[in-house]
């Protein structure tokens, strides 16, 4: 197997050039766990892989409960199937919250007042209610803890890891904090075992071809219970080489035999970039400065043609129409321009908005 195939695997089991699915959740439910921090972003990662579908129906989703928002994994949001958040928590949280123990330290933050803040948000939130972060802000100032210095974030942070909290729907465009017991309704247990098992199988069969470096980055386990999953999980994958790295992936998987040679816009924190440590086979090195200017974190939405990342893309809403503007990173022929200019039209479609490419790609 050479790089190439690598991505265009990528792009099909990822459902970005070939998708079978037929609604938000089994989008979700199909990438196990989609990168959320972005959240507009985020629909739009939900919808490029549901054609026909717009922002509309993929919020609508969220406000029906079939998928939710939390911080499932490496202390990120992502939006996980309802029906999986709970063994998603109890698996891949205990790691993130020992990893900022030193942080709640400096924050003056200890179980007392983790305790107390619990509390009070249940009582405040029980009955199915809902509130926003900016009163969940006052609900904890009106009581005397104090939120300054990212206090009130690191609190919200870690009562969702510890599955007390999760994220409901939005109120106007503010986001809404809800209890995940209320929220979700129960659903079926996996003990640690059958967890790692489970991430392990569906992380290949939806990521794949990947090495084991990239699940253990993606889902933020150590190397060792990264490993430990993959032998539980082998005799459902299919091992290939990419010159000496060992690559995994669904034993069921037939790599494309037609490239697809579509373009896409991506969002910035989409699943295809983000979904692995190792982003050679999709990204240039020479080009991963411009994707993350600064190394600052925020990964600018980008343009794939081929399987490759190409340029980045901005997006300025108006009231009656979305501007584009893409960059590539060498200038665009004539049908690559053509390819940006169709790939902006799904996304206006997607938001229900007529789109104006401008300048033209270049």
């Amino acid at each position: 197997m050479c790089p190439h195939e690598v991505s265009q695997g990528r792009l099909q089991r990822q459902h970005i050039s070939a998708s079978l699915c037929q609604s938000p959740v089994e989008v979700v439910t199909s990438l196990v766990a989609m990168q959320a921090q972005d959240y507009l972003g985020a629909l739009w990662s939900i919808g490029l892989r549901l054609p026909g579908s717009t922002e509309v129906a993929i919020e609508k989703a969220v406000e029906e409960r079939s998928i939710v928002r939390t911080w499932p994994m490496r202390g990120t949001l992502h939006f996980v199937a309802a029906i999986e958040v709970r063994w998603m928590l109890e698996l891949l949280t205990p790691r993130s919250i020992a990893g900022q123990a030193a942080r709640a330290r400096e924050l003056e933050l200890d179980a007392t007042v983790f305790s107390k803040c619990e509390k009070l948000i249940i009582n405040a939130l029980k009955g199915d209610r809902q509130l926003t972060r900016e009163a969940m802000m006052n609900l904890l100032e009106t009581h005397h803890i104090s939120t300054i210095k990212q206090r009130g974030y690191h609190i919200l942070w870690r009562l969702a890891q510890e599955g007390v909290l999760i994220f409901a729907a939005r109120s106007g465009k503010s986001h809404t904090f809800a209890l995940l017991e209320e929220w979700v309704p129960p659903a079926k247990k996996l003990d640690r075992e059958g967890a790692l098992a489970e991430l392990t199988r569906r992380y290949f069969t939806s990521h794949g071809p990947a090495m084991l470096s990239d699940f253990a980055g993606w889902s933020g386990l150590k190397i060792t219970d990264a490993r430990a999953g993959l032998e539980a999980a082998s005799s459902h994958l299919h091992k290939e080489k990419v010159g000496d790295a060992d690559f995994w992936m669904s034993a069921e998987t037939v790599m494309p035999a037609d490239e697809a040679k579509a373009t896409y816009l991506l969002p910035g924190f989409d699943e295809y970039l983000l979904g692995y440590k190792d982003r050679s086979a999709v990204l240039e090195t020479q080009h991963a400065e411009k994707i993350v200017p600064g190394g600052n974190g925020l990964f600018l939405p980008t343009i794939v043609m081929n399987g490759l990342v190409v340029g980045t893309w901005k997006r300025v809403l108006k009231k009656k129409s979305v501007v584009i503007t893409a960059i590539g990173f060498k200038p665009f022929n004539d049908a690559e321009k053509q390819s940006v200019i169709e790939a902006a039209a799904r996304y206006g479609q997607f938001l229900g908005l007529p789109v104006e490419v401008t300048p033209p790609p270049v």
